[in-house]
């Protein structure tokens, strides 16, 4: 497509001389802001990609993908529904739960948490859960007085394992003296961390029959949580599940009840990819100004090429091929510094807040214990792909403006 007069020439052009000084800076700067732009992109998407499929992961990790409760009442043939709900087609599993809302308090240390009751061989197969138990034995699970505390919030607390802490329900016993509020002690047994500070800091997980005694639910539960083969069809097991219990209960799944959170993260994402795309939009502007300046400083040297046989053609195509390598050189290394950074960036973080001695990523805020990054090929290759696109556009318009200069005029006064 180009041949070796044209690369020659467009490459002579590229190296450009003292008195060409300004508009290679001009080309330097346009090469940098493609870089950065790449690289910028490359990393920002990979990180909202780890965001989600961090959160992702978590979130179903310990939530069920699909939760059956009955109108405002327990269910009380759990076993029963358990087994209905395990032959629906697409159903993994399916494990009653009881779930409440509790104060508890160690010392003078007091905050909100969640209990979650759940039979010891179900909390197994909960595998981040079970792979992630930071401090003592997840087999002492066991009696109707033990409980295993996330790891932040059992420092919260300043409770350690071995230790009792003590659950106050907002539901009251009738006693005496009057109506006071449920208010009972455990052992802690263990303590995990799943590496999402929401739930290390606020879930209480408790033996089935000892939430059964706290909460009030004698031989019944108030949810059921099923586990599906593919999350991404819970609405379709969902629909089924409900048809198959015939309506006699709520049947809800995560993708509704993260619905808001799920979608805002796409829109931060597609908003992040509009924004960061103009960096890239600026730098092919530059191409544009340093070439327009190239054309009409070289239009002397373009009307000898013209007049010694140098087609209109020929002349665009050395001016595409100088501004597109500005272009292709700018996105390689855009690529390599963008994937590079994305693939190290928990590292760098760290390195980056020893250095400075402040912390750019707080659990507390963001939910992670840790900063994650997903490069995902596709999107690397529309990215790249974007960069050149928007390069080669940029040098049209001067590739055209250098082959229409009219080899008389330009040679007129030599």
């Amino acid at each position: 497509m180009f041949s070796s007069f044209e690369r020659l020439v467009a490459f002579r052009y590229l190296r450009a001389r003292r008195k060409e000084g300004f508009i290679s800076v001009i080309t330097w700067f346009s090469l940098l802001g493609i870089c950065l732009g790449v690289a910028t992109l490359i990393i920002v998407m990979a990180v909202m990609n780890g965001f989600r499929d961090e959160l992702l992961t978590r979130i179903l990790g310990l939530n069920a993908h699909v939760t059956v409760a009955q109108y405002g009442l327990p269910i009380e043939n759990y076993d029963m529904t358990s087994e209905i709900i395990t032959g629906v087609a697409g159903v993994k599993s399916a494990v009653p739960t009881i779930e409440g809302q509790v104060m508890a308090v160690f010392g003078e240390a007091s905050t909100g948490a969640v209990v979650r009751g759940i039979k010891l061989k179900d909390l197994k197969e909960k595998r981040l859960i079970s792979d992630n138990i930071v401090e003592g034995n997840i087999n002492a699970f066991t009696g109707t007085d033990t409980v295993i505390l996330g790891s932040r919030l059992a420092a919260q607390l300043g409770a350690q394992v071995g230790e009792k802490v003590s659950l106050i329900s907002s539901k009251t016993n009738a006693t005496f003296f009057g109506v006071v509020p449920r208010l009972k002690e455990y052992l802690v047994v263990g303590t995990f961390e799943m590496g999402m500070f929401e739930y290390d800091s606020s879930v209480i997980f408790m033996p089935l029959e000892a939430a059964q005694l706290y909460f009030k639910f004698p031989n019944a539960v108030n949810r059921i949580e099923v586990m599906t083969d593919n999350p991404e069809n819970s609405d379709v097991t969902a629909k089924a599940i409900f048809d198959i219990l015939q309506g006699e209960y709520i049947v809800g799944e995560w993708k509704r009840a993260n619905a808001h959170f799920f979608n805002s993260l796409k829109v931060e994402r597609n908003v992040m990819f509009l924004i960061l795309t103009l960096i890239i939009i600026v730098a092919a502007f530059n191409i544009i100004s340093s070439m327009i300046m190239l054309v009409n400083d070289k239009s002397k040297a373009i009307a000898i090429l013209r007049t010694i046989g140098a087609s209109r053609g020929s002349i665009m195509r050395i001016f595409i091929m100088a501004g597109s390598a500005v272009g292709i050189v700018g996105t390689l290394f855009g690529f390599v510094l963008g994937y590079g950074f994305a693939k190290n960036i928990e590292t760098i973080r760290q390195w980056i807040e020893k250095l400075s001695g402040t912390e750019l990523f707080a659990a507390e805020i963001y939910f992670l214990s840790k900063l994650p990054a997903i490069v995902e090929p596709s999107e690397v290759v529309s990215v790249v792909g974007m960069s050149l696109a928007l390069t080669f556009l940029a040098t049209l318009y001067p590739a055209w403006k250098a082959a229409s200069i009219d080899p008389a005029e330009g040679v007129r006064y030599e």
